[in-house]
């Protein structure tokens, strides 16, 4: 059997959609996050890999489980991971439910309905919210925001890559009630030009996740760290654009993802209002102190 670094991708958090540990989070946390995300890559890699089976797979997964929970120390991203959660006092939770989404993406190809997809993202999308939000000491009142917008994040990737999923691993996201409702089956995803009812089932499915995006607006003004707020303003800003352009494009023969000007100029925008709304809740709270004072 390989090892997981034989499987290696090469991507790195660079290659993502959205800002992993960017310069905006403070230095105490980014070495943190960047593990976290090592492991999380490890972890994908094996579970995308077009040449490895299910047995092998499932094994190699399970090699970083046992290595997380101190049994092995056989994968070095589960080593480095655990030892850094260890030296915060941090729990295992969110790794763990992050290895039980990757053994889903090799056991499970296909989702029944909405419910059975947002069931999926509480495992693979949600917990590396709140693992961000724990190392920065959030209160867990800004978890039912952060779930819907990692939830968004999460399926604004999957119908952004819905054919290229569906080619190479034969896994399909978008729900089979989506399919069934318009007298279509799976295969439309090989199609290089999505069909008219494909494109209704994508545009509805991105309006559910602009719904979701409704839902973690305020996220942002909820959390105290500055820096953590802004990286979150920014993603809400890049996430918005996304599902919108996704109700009007095809992502079977067109491109969604941003330029890097566009995804520039959203994050500004992004971090530009999140600072501005801070800097009013500052001003109306020094306000009302004044008057408290004077009273």
């Amino acid at each position: 059997m390989r090892t997981a670094a034989e499987l290696s991708s090469g991507k790195g958090d660079r290659d993502e959609n959205f800002p992993v540990a960017s310069r905006i989070i403070h230095p105490r946390h980014r070495g943190i996050i960047l593990s976290f995300y090592r492991f999380a890559r490890a972890a994908d890699d094996i579970a995308d890999h077009p040449s490895a089976g299910v047995e092998e797979k499932l094994a190699l997964l399970d090699q970083m489980r046992v290595t997380l929970l101190g049994q092995s120390g056989t994968v070095p991203e589960s080593v480095s991971l655990r030892a850094m959660l260890g030296a915060r006092g941090l729990s295992l939770d969110h790794p763990l439910d992050l290895l039980e989404a990757f053994r889903r993406d090799v056991t499970k190809l296909r989702y029944r309905d909405w419910d059975d997809l947002i069931d999926y993202c509480r495992v693979s999308a949600m917990p590396v919210g709140r693992f961000v939000l724990d190392v920065h000491g959030e209160s867990r009142g800004t978890w039912p925001a952060n779930d819907a917008l990692c939830a968004a994040l999460q399926i604004i990737n999957h119908l952004q890559d819905c054919a290229k999923d569906y080619r190479t691993l034969d896994r399909v996201y978008i729900p089979l009630d989506a399919f069934a409702a318009r007298g279509l089956s799976v295969a439309s995803l090989s199609d290089r030009q999505a069909v008219p009812p494909l494109r209704d089932a994508i545009s509805a499915l991105a309006q559910r996740t602009l719904g979701l995006l409704h839902q973690s607006r305020p996220f942002a003004e909820r959390i105290a760290d500055r820096r953590l707020a802004l990286q979150v303003g920014v993603i809400q800003a890049l996430a918005e654009n996304l599902a919108l352009r996704l109700t009007r494009r095809d992502p079977l023969s067109q491109r969604v993802h941003h330029h890097a000007i566009e995804a520039f100029a959203l994050a500004l925008r992004g971090a530009l209002g999140v600072t501005g709304k801070r800097l009013g809740r500052n001003f109306r709270a020094t306000q009302s102190g004044l008057h408290d004072s004077s009273a």
